[in-house]
């Protein structure tokens, strides 16, 4: 069975910084460009980061020079340093690999940005 893991979420400060994680099962993604995506509240889920299998990146505008997305292969993990953090960024974050799979939504981690 194929999972994704989010983790790392919570409570933060605007201005804060969180570390997020994706622990991969069930399958090597290796070979796959992998990305995190968010949801806030009342709004479709958007990819914000991608890595490919190489480890080149990008961001969206929104999270650009504030979040940096990294893998480890050998660990089958995907990361994502958010710093900088601001209440817009408040969502549950998931990783995909990019294109996204139907089959491989996992639960997310929330994260929200609040005084």
């Amino acid at each position: 069975q194929v999972q994704l893991v989010e983790s790392g979420g919570g409570l933060v400060q605007p201005g804060g910084s969180l570390r997020l994680s994706c622990a991969a099962s069930g399958r090597n993604f290796r070979f796959n460009a992998m990305g995190w995506y968010r949801q806030a509240p009342g709004k479709q889920r958007e990819l914000v980061a991608g890595i490919t299998m190489r480890g080149i990146t990008n961001y969206a505008e929104s999270v650009k020079d504030r979040f940096t997305i990294s893998r480890d292969n050998a660990k089958n993990t995907v990361y994502r340093q958010m710093n900088s953090l601001k209440p817009e960024d408040t969502a549950v974050y998931y990783c995909n690999t990019v294109p996204q799979l139907a089959g491989y939504w996992g639960q997310g981690t929330q994260v929200t940005v609040s005084s």
